[in-house]
């Protein structure tokens, strides 16, 4: 994500952050027939895809032009850190834009939302707060319409000189069917919210 297009925060920030930028450079989606990753060229339109991917399945056919003979476009592997959200988890209200942010320590990607007004919001708290000093939004989102659900990071695509703090064993098998995933482009993963 380009700089330009990420909101600056508030000036009467406590820290020192003149942006919010997302540590995501690539969205992906894996076909249920050959279990190839094929990019999505948007944020809309992967959230698009992992909101209904329980009930409609991802093919390669989804693209114009693209059939499962067709080389991946993107391969599993460890060039790049991967992050898999939760199936089925809602779009992002109008509006707003999800930002996701893997930690330095690569221990857990944090995740937040950008109002329209460039306002980070952390928890349902807060945009119950944004919500009430910005009438205007009342009524066409609730808190309820976000989710802050932690992605899951592939411990197996992290790369070999970071130590990450202990935590509970999130190994994956390569060749496992997953249904969506995101990755991160690991020049990228550093970036500090």
């Amino acid at each position: 994500m380009d700089s330009e297009d990420t909101p600056k925060t508030s000036s009467n920030s406590k820290r020192s952050r003149s942006f919010v930028q997302s540590s995501v450079s690539v969205y992906a989606a894996q076909c249920d027939k050959c279990l190839k990753w094929r990019v999505i060229s948007t944020q809309e339109e992967f959230e698009d895809i992992r909101s209904k991917i329980i009930e409609e399945p991802y093919y390669c056919s989804r693209r114009p032009q693209v059939t499962c003979d067709d080389p991946a476009d993107i391969e599993y592997d460890s060039t790049r850190t991967w992050v898999i959200d939760k199936p089925n988890l809602p779009k992002t209200p109008k509006g707003f834009r999800r930002s996701l942010v893997l930690r330095r320590d690569y221990s857990k990607i944090d995740v937040y939302y950008i109002t329209p007004l460039g306002k980070k919001v952390r928890t349902r708290n807060e945009v119950a707060a944004f919500l009430k000093a910005n009438p205007a939004y009342e009524g066409t989102v609730s808190p309820e319409d976000f989710i802050f659900a932690i992605p899951k990071i592939m411990e197996d695509t992290i790369p070999e000189n970071i130590v990450v703090p202990k935590r509970a064993s999130t190994s994956f098998n390569g060749k496992k069917k997953l249904k969506t995933m995101q990755n991160n482009d690991q020049s990228n993963s550093h970036s500090e919210s």
